[in-house]
C-alpha cells in the first residue's frame, strides 16, 4: 500500500517543458523486471546521464543538482505523463522519492497511475507554477486543504477528484478502497442472494 500522503514540505525541482512523457521518465531500456522496485536509477535515464546506459551523471539536468538531491517534488508543464500507459513511469518516481507533481496538466492515465501508488498530481496555471519555480524555496502541499504554499505566504487551490484524494490521505490502493465498503457489499451480497438464489449454484456455498 502507498504510504499516506497529507502535508508535504519540499524545494521543487522545475522541469519545466511541455509533453514529459513516459519514455522519457523512464526509459523502456531500464524496464528490467515486472516489479516495482530497482527502477529509480533509470527514472529520466535519457537525460540524467552522460551516455545511454551509462550512470555518469551529466551535471546540467536538474535532478543531479546538489540542492535537488532531496526533492520530492517536481514542477513540469502541460500533458506531463503523456506516451504510453506505463505504470514503471510512476514506480520510479516513487521509488526516486518524488511524492508529488505540479504540472499544468497531465495524460489521463498517467494521473491515475499517480494515484494508485500514492504520488499526488496537481495541476495549476502555467503562470502560477512559474512563480513557484522563480521563488526558488520550499513548497507546502496541504492536501486536506488543496492548497500549495510559499514560505512567504503566497498560496495556490488545486483541484482533485475525491476519490483520488481519500486515496493519497489514507494510503489506499483501488482494492482497499473498495474494502472500505465491505460491509455494505456483504449485505447487498446477502440480499441478492436471498432474491436471486440461482445466479449463486456452483459457488460452492
Amino acid at each position: 500500500m502507498p504510504e499516506p500522503l497529507t502535508i508535504l514540505t519540499s524545494l521543487p525541482a522545475p522541469m519545466l517543458r511541455d509533453n514529459i512523457d513516459t519514455d522519457q521518465i523512464i526509459p523502456s531500456r531500464e524496464m528490467k523486471s515486472t516489479g516495482k522496485t530497482g527502477l529509480a536509477d533509470g527514472l529520466f535515464a535519457g537525460q540524467r546521464y552522460t551516455e545511454i546506459g551509462g550512470r555518469e551523471p551529466r551535471p546540467d539536468f536538474v535532478l543531479n543538482h546538489p540542492k535537488y538531491a532531496d526533492t520530492q517534488i517536481l514542477l513540469s508543464g502541460q500533458n506531463f505523463g503523456c506516451g504510453s500507459s506505463r505504470e514503471h513511469a510512476v514506480w520510479a518516481l516513487a521509488e526516486y522519492g518524488i511524492c508529488a507533481i505540479i504540472a499544468e496538466s497531465f495524460a489521463p492515465i498517467f494521473a491515475g497511475n499517480c494515484v494508485r501508488n500514492g504520488v499526488l498530481p496537481a495541476a495549476l496555471a502555467r503562470a502560477d507554477i512559474a512563480t513557484i519555480a522563480e521563488a526558488e524555496a520550499p513548497v507546502t502541499i496541504d492536501l486536506s486543504a488543496q492548497t500549495i504554499a510559499l514560505p512567504d505566504g503566497r498560496r495556490w487551490a488545486f483541484d482533485i477528484g475525491a476519490e483520488a484524494k481519500a486515496m493519497l490521505l489514507e494510503g489506499l490502493d483501488a482494492i482497499d478502497l473498495t474494502l472500505k465498503n465491505a460491509n455494505d457489499i456483504a449485505i447487498w451480497q446477502k440480499a441478492d442472494r436471498e432474491a436471486r438464489p440461482w445466479i449463486y449454484l456452483g459457488d460452492g456455498t
